[in-house]
């Protein structure tokens, strides 16, 4: 799998959020350039917390029908990271070496199978290397 980048639930969330239009553009963008490169993916992991957040957390969540159209024309060709033994065992060593919770493992070990050498994540350790992964907060200028 030629794969440079992995998204954290995150930068997707961001590519909606208006009340930082800064962080928007920059989600956007970093989305934008996955979908033409074919360099970034995403896990069932996130297609889920997306899906989830989209639906029932924003003030204005996304209808049933622009989840759908969301889900067909942006996560799934992104998506190809999905679950198994492997990635379970591995979140739970990134847990017990690393201290993450057990859902950022998961995003860390799904980082780390699909051959990504980078995680874009907001709410990770900027700069930190798990192995060949380096964690990166893409709004990390933005927050200063």
């Amino acid at each position: 799998m030629n794969v440079e980048y992995f998204f954290d639930t995150n930068v997707l969330v961001y590519s909606f959020d208006r009340l930082v239009p800064e962080k928007q553009k920059c989600a956007a963008g970093l989305i934008e350039n996955s979908l033409q490169s074919g360099l970034g993916v995403i896990s069932w992991q996130v297609v889920q917390e997306f899906i989830n957040v989209a639906l029932h957390k924003w003030d204005k969540p996304m209808s049933l029908d622009q989840a759908v159209t969301y889900l067909n024309d942006i996560l799934m060709p992104m998506c190809r990271i999905f679950p198994s033994n492997d990635i379970w065992s591995s979140a739970l060593h990134i847990q017990l070496n690393y201290r993450y919770r057990f859902y950022d493992s998961l995003i860390i070990a799904s980082a780390i199978k699909s051959g990504a050498k980078i995680l874009f994540s907001e709410d990770l350790q900027h700069g930190q290397l798990i192995g060949e992964l380096e964690i990166r907060n893409p709004f990390i200028e933005i927050s200063k």
